[in-house]
């Protein structure tokens, strides 16, 4: 099965919002064993919609609409479709129901425009949009199918989950085999270098695939394949993260979908550790990432955002000879990231104390190129571990891989210990 994925928003096209939803849509999509051979961004005009649509029945058996389902006049996709497929336009009287009762419940008038969004093409299947209001549609039409869904992620996501999916396999996948996936989570290492140690696993396309893709700080590779049960499926896939985990042990953290942070608050509570943290050129981002977990509150002590001199050295006693003077290390060094990770652990009384001080760009600091980072480790009762990094690419880039590097580090630890 080939797929086309048309995205539609004149807001896509001047770069107003980032088009989320397309990659959501195809990693989902590929799960089910359907492929994403096209994208298509267009905008909120009739005629270019509606050759967008014909373009992809050249070329898609399965073609699924992101936006333009809304209340106002340029929200055109299913007007658009309906014209294509030469069918008309009908209220949903259910989702029509719903509408009118989420305005009289908050006592607003409804503008008569909110009514195109319980629109729906005759002889299709209505899609309940169970956190917003416009309904999606899907339509089986002459062995093409087709799915309409709103634009806003958390509408589109929750809407593809409940009620695309079971269409999809009821309609376009009757025949297949069910597909399984696991998700490997590694981190310290980049993915070209994890995609060359795992190449002729890759080339071979064997059974269970796998897929690598890459996040900031972060690799994911999704292993898949087709099985008639569930079971049969857990013993290829485990077969298959035996033979990666041999050539990436020291870097795979979780085998399911989750983030570091995740991995390593799950360690710690488990094991009864805690830590504090102290950040110069992140911001906060360690401490925002930990406290994004549930759970956190049992392993995380606290933390200094310490982002200048004074803060350095009057809340974390880093001594004035290091920040100051000719022959000063300076705040980007080894010297302070040691300081700044023994002393954060003293003031928590925790287990660990991570540093992170370096220049998140886009210039020079201290006569320090741009993710010139060091970061460092303290343990109770261990001598303190300092890396030094250098990241390529902007702010937010060195910010977010400093952040996951000490995590990283930190998961080498705990795997230690454990």
């Amino acid at each position: 099965m080939k797929a086309e994925i048309i995205a539609v928003g004149t807001e896509l096209l001047l770069g107003q919002i980032v088009n989320t939803n397309a990659r959501y849509l195809s990693r989902e999509l590929a799960a089910m064993g359907i492929d994403v051979y096209f994208q298509t961004v267009v905008g909120d005009n009739l005629n270019r919609l509606s050759e967008a649509i014909r373009i992809a029945q050249g070329r898609a058996d399965v073609i699924l609409f992101s936006g333009g389902i809304g209340p106002t006049q340029d929200d055109l996709t299913k007007d658009a479709l309906a014209a294509v497929l030469q069918r008309k336009l009908h209220t949903d009287r259910m989702a029509m129901d719903k509408i009118e009762g989420f305005f009289r419940e908050r006592n607003v008038e409804m503008t008569e425009n909110n009514r195109r969004q319980a629109i729906v093409i005759e002889g299709g299947t209505p899609l309940a949009n169970e956190t917003g209001l416009a309904a999606g549609n899907a339509i089986a039409d002459n062995d093409k199918f087709y799915v309409v869904m709103p634009g806003p992620p958390k509408e589109l996501i929750p809407m593809f989950e409940q009620e695309v999916k079971p269409w999809l396999l009821q309609h376009v996948l009757t025949e297949e085999m069910p597909i399984y996936s696991r998700m490997l989570k590694f981190a310290g290492i980049g993915e070209s270098a994890l995609e060359d140690r795992l190449l002729d696993l890759i080339d071979a396309q064997t059974d269970p695939t796998i897929a690598p893709y890459a996040s900031e700080g972060e690799v994911t590779v999704r292993v898949s394949t087709k099985a008639p049960s569930e079971g049969e499926a857990k013993l290829k896939l485990d077969a298959m993260e035996v033979q990666i985990r041999e050539r990436l042990a020291e870097h795979l953290y979780a085998n399911e979908d989750v983030p570091i942070e995740y991995t390593i608050v799950t360690m710690m509570s488990d094991m009864g550790l805690t830590l504090s943290a102290a950040e110069s050129c992140t911001g906060g981002l360690v401490m925002q990432s930990l406290t994004s977990v549930p759970g956190s509150a049992s392993m995380l002590k606290g933390g200094i955002v310490c982002y200048s001199n004074e803060i350095k050295e009057k809340l974390l006693n880093v001594p004035h000879s290091y920040l100051e003077g000719e022959d000063a290390p300076g705040a980007v060094s080894p010297e302070v990231a040691k300081v700044l990770a023994e002393q954060v652990r003293m003031i928590g009384d925790a287990d660990f104390g991570l540093a992170i001080t370096g220049v998140a760009g886009p210039g020079y600091s201290e006569r320090k190129p741009p993710g010139l980072v060091f970061i460092a480790l303290a343990e109770r009762g261990k001598d303190t571990e300092i890396h030094e990094l250098r990241i390529n690419g902007n702010r937010e880039t060195v910010r977010i891989r400093s952040a996951k590097a000490i995590l990283y580090r930190l998961w080498q630890k705990l795997v230690a210990i454990d």
